[in-house]
Order: structure tokens, then C-alpha cells, then sequence
């Protein structure tokens, strides 16, 4: 019994956690008056496939879609760059003020996003960049975290890797391409999933520095569902069942870089 009670806690975990995902799947399928009903059913007496459709005609997703692929991946490889260049730099190049100038670095992540809000717009507008990719895609190309990350990833490389490699002729820019980047892959996988995901979701700045329909993300087109007369819950449920979909993939593909060790490709032979 004590060797199955732990698996009785995750699975019971696993059900309380996947209910309102259930819950989400099954409204989306369901009649208007159905999805309002209460107490409310996860399981819908009859499939509407038709909702999909609906909600596809109700606002441009297609078009949201592809803004919001296009500003997440952008955003994320250009985290996962900057963070790789200012990780390897804090990590293994010795400079003055070095440790000063990362404490100060990290005590920007206790500055909240409101704070910095009207100054970042105030920007955007003055550079005309309103209502364009770069507004969605430039603020967000660096990321504290995310440098934080990949120092500690890279402290915990031996540093015989890079002394050999000092010896063979190999200069910062060789060393990372070759082989600090490898090392560190799990931890720059983790920065892109987190940054991919924190621009994919993002609603109050796309929602401020775009006004035509053709900027729009996924997330603000969830709000085409929220009228005067109330919440036409189906064909929210039906859009934000779709909205999902890229988050869940990308997770999927890069999982199982999380479990990988970064020395493992180092200490091989």
C-alpha cells in the first residue's frame, strides 16, 4: 500500500489538473444553451463539429495565428541568442564590475511590467513601430531569466573543457558555437519554451501597440467571444481549444532536451 500510495496521489493530482482541459474540450463541442447550462456536463450529448467553423468565421485566426507564430518564434530564438551571448560572458569571461553588473541585472526581474509599460510605448511610438512586428518582437528579445539560465548552465561546465579547447586555438566565438551552445542545449530549450510561450500568451501589449485587425494575436482575438449580450462560451471554449495546440507541440519537442545532462556530450570518449 505504501508503494502505491504515491502513485494514487499523482494520478489523483493528474485528474484534478487535466479536468478543466476535459471540461474545455468537451464545452467546445456542445450547443450554445448547452455550454451554459448548470450543473455543466464535461461530456456534450451531442458533437457540434460545426463550432470550429463558427468560431473560425467569427474573427480572423488564421491571420492571428500566424502574428502570433511569427512574434513567439522570433522572440524566443532571439532570446535564446542573447541570453547564450550574455550567459557564456557572465560565466567565463572575467571583466570589472562583472559581478556587480549581474546583480544589478537580476534585480530587474523585481521591477514589474507596468512600471516599464508607459516608457516601452512611449518608445515604440517615437522609433513608428506602432502597429508593426518590431513593436510585438523587439522589446522582448532579451530576458533576464533567461541569461540567468544559461550562466548557471554554463558554470556548471568544468572549466578544463575551455582550457583545452584555449590550447587548440579556439577563441569565445569558436568555443561557444562548437561547443558551449551543445553543452548548454537543454537549458537554451527551457529559454525558448519560456519565452515562446510568454510571447504566444501576451495579451495587454499586443493589444495596445496594434490597432489594425492585420496585427491582431490569437490572444486578443479570443476577445472577438466576449459581446454585449454576454459570452458565447461554446465557440470560446472551441478557439481556445485550438490556441493551445502550438504550445503543447512545442513542449512535446523540446521535453526531452529538459531530462538531457549538459556535460554528458563533453565528457564522452
Amino acid at each position: 500500500m505504501k508503494r502505491a500510495l504515491p502513485y494514487i496521489l499523482l494520478a489523483l493530482g493528474a485528474a484534478i489538473m487535466g479536468y478543466p482541459f476535459l471540461w474545455m474540450l468537451g464545452t467546445a463541442f456542445k450547443t450554445f444553451p448547452e455550454s451554459l447550462a448548470t450543473p455543466s456536463s464535461p461530456f456534450p450529448k451531442t458533437l457540434q463539429w460545426g463550432n470550429f467553423a463558427e468560431a473560425f468565421r467569427a474573427a480572423p485566426f488564421g491571420r492571428y495565428f500566424l502574428n502570433s507564430l511569427i512574434t513567439s518564434t522570433l522572440s524566443g530564438a532571439a532570446v535564446a541568442v542573447t541570453s547564450l551571448l550574455a550567459g557564456y560572458a557572465f560565466a567565463r569571461i572575467a571583466f570589472r564590475g562583472r559581478t556587480i553588473l549581474f546583480g544589478l541585472l537580476l534585480a530587474t526581474m523585481m521591477v514589474p511590467f507596468e512600471v516599464t509599460f508607459i516608457p516601452n510605448f512611449a518608445t515604440i511610438t517615437w522609433l513608428g513601430w506602432y502597429n508593426t512586428y518590431a513593436a510585438l518582437i523587439v522589446p522582448w528579445c532579451a530576458n533576464v531569466f533567461g541569461i540567468f539560465l544559461v550562466r548557471q548552465a554554463f558554470l556548471a561546465i568544468p572549466p578544463d573543457l575551455y582550457d583545452a579547447a584555449t590550447i587548440d586555438g579556439c577563441g569565445h566565438l569558436r568555443f561557444l558555437r562548437h561547443a558551449g551552445a551543445p553543452l548548454v542545449r537543454p537549458a537554451l530549450a527551457a529559454v525558448f519554451l519560456f519565452s515562446f510561450l510568454g510571447s504566444y500568451n501576451a495579451l495587454l501589449w499586443p493589444l495596445i501597440v496594434t490597432g489594425d485587425t492585420s496585427m491582431r494575436v490569437v490572444q486578443v482575438g479570443l476577445a472577438a467571444f466576449l459581446l454585449d449580450a454576454g459570452v458565447r462560451l461554446n465557440l470560446l471554449m472551441c478557439a481556445s481549444s485550438i490556441v493551445i495546440v502550438p504550445g503543447i507541440l512545442l513542449y512535446l519537442a523540446t521535453q526531452r532536451h529538459f531530462g538531457e545532462s549538459n556535460l554528458g556530450a563533453g565528457l564522452k570518449g
